[in-house]
């Protein structure tokens, strides 16, 4: 018999409201990835596990783990998690929804008098929004897995100019342990991790479903560095056929691609297409035109088939605006990620969890990154629940339901209590 467990969601939204009052930047939420404010969090977060009487350990990376001890303590644990740091000027859900989610679990089975068979560890993980700070993706939990390379420590944080071993050094952690490809955990002693996050998009608002479960994360080919060199010249005296306009070439790139998109989507390729940037420089004023533009670009799929698809039409498109405007795109190096599916086995115990209870759910792919894919690229059975939010992500008015968020926890704890009764 599964128990029936119920989350301590009045924990979860102390925390919340502590979270915000603390790292309210006057617009939105900025909690630096291995910075002040990520510190103040797993501070945060730390004080409420011990103050619940359960185990606590960082480990060399800084990532945070707190542990409901199970009967066998040999038994591959269950973890539940995801991140604290924010974007600058976020919001007050992405990631911590997931960290205050295992409390609230792990808290519920405290409060029952529940005991496990086995460990279940609430993990909140470093730096995931890394993106916004580092130009490398999910260092703390891949960090821990033993999947962060050496040169990636030696990046720097787009604010401080400083690197990610330099922060981490002074955040008291030990930058050489992810160097020499060490780890903290993996599939020898975790029988499953469940992430819980916002959705981030708008899919579950629109269907009217509090809950997604997520089949897999999707892969990336990225373009941080690209521009189009073309020839500045003046606004009023050149007539069209001696231009070499950057800006242009840009924009006539961008409208092929997203026909391309539009045709590939038709074809059943489920894909996203974005241009991140798209600037002229500094020297374009209001008579010149653009000698030069720069872009990022960033497009993502569950199937690596479908960004390659795209980025065929790119190659082509780029010769032919070359031939035609007289430009030269230099795309510079290209960064990206594979796509990650989640465990089946996770994917029908969320779905088994979410039928018992009658909590309406939404069979889906994520659109986002997440440190789930870490995990199951490391060989760790993972799985992810979604909760509808309102406004988007990665702003301050991001929003969530606590009655969503309360479904989405009760699903949770069942799969817990499934694996670890």
């Amino acid at each position: 018999m599964i128990p029936n467990l119920s989350p301590d969601l009045a924990l979860a939204a102390r925390l919340f409201d502590a979270l915000r009052e603390r790292s309210f930047d006057g617009v939105g939420i900025t909690r630096e990835a291995y910075g002040p404010g990520e510190r103040m969090a797993h501070a945060l977060v730390r004080e409420a596990a011990e103050g619940l009487g359960l185990e606590t350990r960082t480990d060399p990376v800084g990532n945070l783990y707190m542990t409901l001890p199970g009967s066998d303590r040999a038994a591959r644990r269950v973890v539940l998690g995801s991140h604290l740091d924010s974007v600058p000027q976020g919001g007050n859900f992405d990631g911590a929804a997931g960290v205050l989610c295992g409390l609230a679990v792990v808290a519920g089975m405290v409060r029952a008098g529940f005991a496990p068979s086995r460990d279940v560890t609430v993990m909140a993980i470093r730096a995931e929004e890394a993106g916004a700070w580092f130009p490398t993706s999910y260092p703390g939990s891949r960090g821990a897995l033993g999947l962060l390379r050496a040169e990636e420590l030696e990046l720097r944080r787009r604010d401080s100019g400083r690197t990610l071993a330099e922060h981490m050094r002074e955040e008291g952690f030990d930058p050489g342990f992810a160097a020499r490809g060490e780890k903290a955990l993996g599939p020898y002693d975790v029988a499953a991790f469940l992430e819980l996050h916002i959705e981030q998009g708008p899919v579950l608002e629109a269907e009217g479903i509090p809950v997604g479960i997520v089949t897999g994360i999707p892969g990336s080919r990225r373009l941080r560095e690209a521009r189009v060199i073309g020839e500045y010249n003046h606004s009023g005296a050149t007539p069209r056929k001696y231009r070499r306009d950057a800006a242009i070439a840009l924009a006539d790139l961008a409208y092929h691609l997203d026909e391309a998109w539009c045709r590939l989507e038709a074809q059943g390729h489920r894909m996203v297409c974005t241009f991140c940037v798209m600037a002229t420089t500094e020297e374009a004023g209001f008579t010149k035109i653009p000698g030069e533009a720069r872009f990022q670009l960033d497009v993502r799929s569950v199937s690596l088939r479908s960004c390659d698809a795209l980025f065929e039409v790119l190659y082509d498109k780029v010769a032919e605006i070359e031939a035609r405007r007289g430009v030269r795109f230099e795309l510079g190096p290209e960064s990206g990620s594979r796509p990650s599916p989640m465990d089946p086995g996770v994917v029908q115990g969320l779905v088994r969890a979410a039928e018992a209870l009658g909590v309406p759910h939404l069979v889906m792919p994520s659109g986002a990154g997440h440190d789930a894919a870490a995990f199951a690229q490391a060989g760790v059975p993972a799985g992810m629940l979604f909760v509808r939010n309102q406004n988007g992500s990665h702003n301050p008015k991001e929003a969530m339901r606590m009655e969503d968020f309360a479904s989405a926890c009760a699903v949770a704890a069942r799969f817990v209590a499934e694996i670890a009764q």
